[in-house]
């Protein structure tokens, strides 16, 4: 057995800063398959709540200890935010820039980085990925107050709570963490083409059994088909093509293989199944025209 040491070079670790926030809004079918930068974060805050210890007592003393379910719930502080979030803060857009508040809620996901350093690399020596599913906001106070000679931009924050999502094998979860320090480089590299996005595919936020498998084994590459479509019978025909799923944009529903008859304008999208990638750049979404 090795001797202990302590504050050897390099080992003076340390976490700092927050950046690369990403906003995910999950489709009809709770996928977060659409991503959008979030500009302007200042803060993000975990605060999970419960784990307390509840004693049970018999024949005068501690017969046993039970812990109440943990939950996790934060709190995000920003100068600004994607339009997309406006529907999480409870806003709908009615008409063109026209918000109506006190509306339901939209869940979301969330991504972002913060960095590790040691006394060697400073805050190049790494970072920690943190994503966050199943959460809501909360109503929040908004101040607005008065220019003068010492002007500030004004800082808004929002409580939120989470819903966790189940994992095989583990207890349901909203939070997963991932330290660059510990994990393969390439394996890193696929997840984050799909937390950020590719040429050839948008952002979204895989679920976390999507994410260990990622850093479980290699993914399979899948290469999408697109659905061939007759115009005339206004007839998609989904095709058959292992490690890929069709969805319909408008429902976020998943498409079963065969004939799909559209009344309306529609978009498919390709999106990997769990164990599954696509190439870089590659045509993931389809449009098509509806003729009366």
């Amino acid at each position: 057995m090795a001797v202990l040491e302590w504050d050897g070079t390099g080992q003076k670790l340390y976490e700092a800063g927050v950046d690369h926030a990403v906003l995910y809004i999950p489709d009809g079918a709770g996928a977060y398959v659409n991503g959008y930068a979030w500009n302007g974060i200042t803060a993000i805050n975990e605060a999970p709540t419960g784990g307390e210890s509840n004693k049970q007592y018999a024949d005068n003393q501690v017969y046993l200890d039970l812990y109440s379910r943990e939950e996790f719930a934060g709190s995000i502080e920003a100068y600004t935010y994607p339009d997309a979030w406006a529907a999480c803060d409870g806003s709908a857009e009615v008409e063109t820039g026209l918000f109506v508040g006190q509306q339901d809620r939209q869940a979301f996901g969330l991504a972002f980085r913060t960095l590790i350093g040691n006394d060697v690399e400073k805050l190049e020596h790494g970072y920690k990925l943190t994503l966050i599913y199943g959460a809501t906001a909360s109503p929040s106070e908004k101040n607005h107050s008065t220019l003068n000679e010492s002007p500030e931009a004004t800082a808004l924050s929002w409580d939120f709570t989470t819903i966790p999502v189940s994992m095989a094998g583990m207890k349901p979860t909203s939070v997963l963490v991932i330290d660059s320090t510990k994990v393969d480089p390439a394996d890193l590299a696929e997840l984050e083409d799909f937390l950020y996005g590719t040429v050839g595919s948008d952002p979204s936020l895989p679920t976390p059994a999507a994410v260990r498998a990622i850093f479980a084994a290699a993914l399979t590459e899948a290469i999408p088909t697109e659905p061939a479509f007759d115009s005339g019978t206004e007839t998609i025909t989904i095709p058959t093509v292992t490690g890929v799923i069709y969805k319909r944009m408008d429902t976020g529903a998943t498409v079963a293989a065969g004939a799909l008859v559209i009344t309306a304008d529609l978009v498919i999208k390709a999106v990997p199944a769990v164990g599954y990638k696509f190439p870089a750049v590659i045509d993931t979404d389809w449009f098509y025209d509806y003729t009366p």
